[in-house]
């Protein structure tokens, strides 16, 4: 049984000071938890799971077994999955180098559109996203549930001075809504594709960083694509041209 100074310690790391302050955050759901399990098992510090789960193969990891009603108080999804794990924040270190695309996000602030970005990246084979100050916190319980294990195999690094754009070299692609159309756009082998902000878009002064400004054509009424979705359709593209490989 959990005491109740135990459930506060777990409660706290949905805050970002606690996280910080701990160098810890919270993965659940079976998904989550087996894809740490087999991807960076050294990471993890605990993991408390109802009877039920049925834990990744082969793993010889201590689970605590606790009841449903004790999973909900720890828990910070509406509907608790069978398992959470207190486990290490991930070092990510600045990709000073690197071939095939990398992500520049620009303010993200949604967890939601955070997480998706990670996971659509990982889909297409991306290895690095740099993101500015401005972006929401990797290990949000929102942000880390979002990339349905992702963050595991994405180096995910924060430009907190914002300079790294400024030090790049080579093909840098901005989006817009007012560039050329992504489906003209000349194939490259390396470039940086950056994504601004869900409602404002990239900053101009990011903008003026940019070698090349593509967009989305559109033939409907909508005022803009969320952030994620625009991230994939620009990457399904790109991968088309087969630039996202190392």
């Amino acid at each position: 049984m959990l005491n109740k100074s135990k459930i506060k310690d777990i409660q706290s790391l949905a805050l970002k000071k606690r996280r910080h302050e701990t160098g810890l955050f919270l993965a659940e759901g079976p998904k989550l938890v087996n894809e740490i399990i087999n991807e960076i098992p050294q990471t993890i510090i605990e993991i408390y799971a109802t009877e039920d789960w049925k834990g990744s193969a082969g793993f010889d990891l201590p689970v605590i077994i606790i009841a449903q009603h004790e999973l909900e108080k720890i828990s910070q999804l509406k509907t608790p999955l069978q398992v959470l794990a207190v486990v290490k924040q991930i070092e990510h270190k600045e990709p000073d180098s690197f071939t095939g695309i990398c992500l520049y996000l620009d303010a993200i602030q949604d967890p939601g559109n955070l997480g998706t970005i990670i996971r659509t990246a990982d889909w297409f084979g991306l290895k690095n996203i740099v993101c500015s100050a401005g972006c929401a916190d990797l290990y949000n319980p929102k942000v880390v549930q979002a990339t349905m294990g992702s963050l595991v195999r994405i180096n995910v690094w924060y430009d907190k001075e914002e300079t790294w754009i400024g030090r790049q070299t080579g093909t840098i692609i901005a989006t817009s809504v007012i560039g050329e159309s992504l489906y003209s756009f000349t194939k490259v082998d390396n470039c940086i594709l950056m994504i601004g902000n869900e409602s404002k878009g990239l900053r101009s002064e990011v903008i003026a960083m940019a070698t090349e400004i593509v967009s989305i054509p559109r033939r409907g009424n909508a005022e803009s694509l969320n952030a994620a979705v625009a991230t994939g359709i620009i990457l399904s593209h790109l991968v088309a041209n087969e630039n996202v490989l190392p």
